[in-house]
């Protein structure tokens, strides 16, 4: 099988983030695990199942909302007879994640490079978006969306086509600029999965290597390599224009 073309490595017009654990730092939820009685660790298994399922149901066609394979997936691993209430007790917790200590940092250095960032993630963007807005970086990104818009989970090609498509509508109807390409966009994240999706798709990738320590062999190889987002977007400022 020929390997995907990989989009030339130029400095990003555009800059999408990951939010969930690139951004916002999950650990936020471990005390509301603790708070049910079950034990810290179901944390880890509970986003792992999340993402799993949601993926599989992707693959499968339409995938639901994010709180709907969420709340299956909390019952699957911290007991199925959980009430409504306790569900939301700890699905709750989302909107009030903490984020991580190099994103304001990353952010800035976009801001005064003129480079627009934006929030990307296949959870709810309004939760996403609530978070952010609790740890003060909100007004750093033109904008937060998800593509639970078009049904689907990352990482499938059609959905860093929707991101693209999605920033280029929005910056044509605010009169910003000419329409920016996959080529000049750039998708930032802690997860390789995400980052070889978007390299896939024809965009630029930034890895973070705070969450899986280095770039697993199975993936395409970044763009730009590093291990705060800070470094990460460093790293793309200095790729030629």
């Amino acid at each position: 099988m020929t390997a995907p073309q990989l989009a030339p490595a130029r400095r990003p017009k555009v800059v999408l983030f990951d939010l969930f654990e690139t951004c916002l730092q999950l650990e936020g939820l471990r005390p509301r695990f603790v708070a049910l009685g079950r034990p810290g660790t179901d944390l880890e298994l509970f986003f792992a199942r999340l993402l799993h399922q949601g993926m599989a149901l992707t693959l499968a066609g339409d995938a639901p909302p994010f709180r709907a394979i969420a709340t299956d997936m909390l019952r699957r691993t911290s007991g199925p007879d959980l009430t409504d209430d306790q569900v939301a007790s700890v699905l709750d917790g989302f909107r009030e994640l903490p984020v991580h200590d190099d994103v304001r940092a990353a952010l800035t250095l976009l801001r005064d490079a003129g480079v627009p960032a934006y929030g990307f993630t296949h959870g709810s963007a309004a939760t996403a978006s609530a978070a952010l807005e609790g740890g003060g970086v909100r007004d750093l990104f033109v904008d937060v969306f998800s593509s639970e818009e078009i049904s689907s989970f990352k990482p499938p090609r059609r959905v860093y086509d929707f991101a693209v498509q999605r920033v280029a509508g929005e910056t044509a109807a605010s009169g910003a600029g000419d329409a920016v390409e996959a080529a000049r966009t750039a998708l930032v994240a802690v997860h390789s999965w995400d980052v070889h999706g978007a390299l896939a798709a024809g965009l630029l990738g930034g890895f973070c290597e705070r969450l899986e320590g280095r770039v697993p062999d199975a993936v395409l190889r970044p763009h730009v390599v590093g291990p705060g987002l800070d470094d990460v977007v460093e790293g793309l400022l200095a790729l030629p224009e």
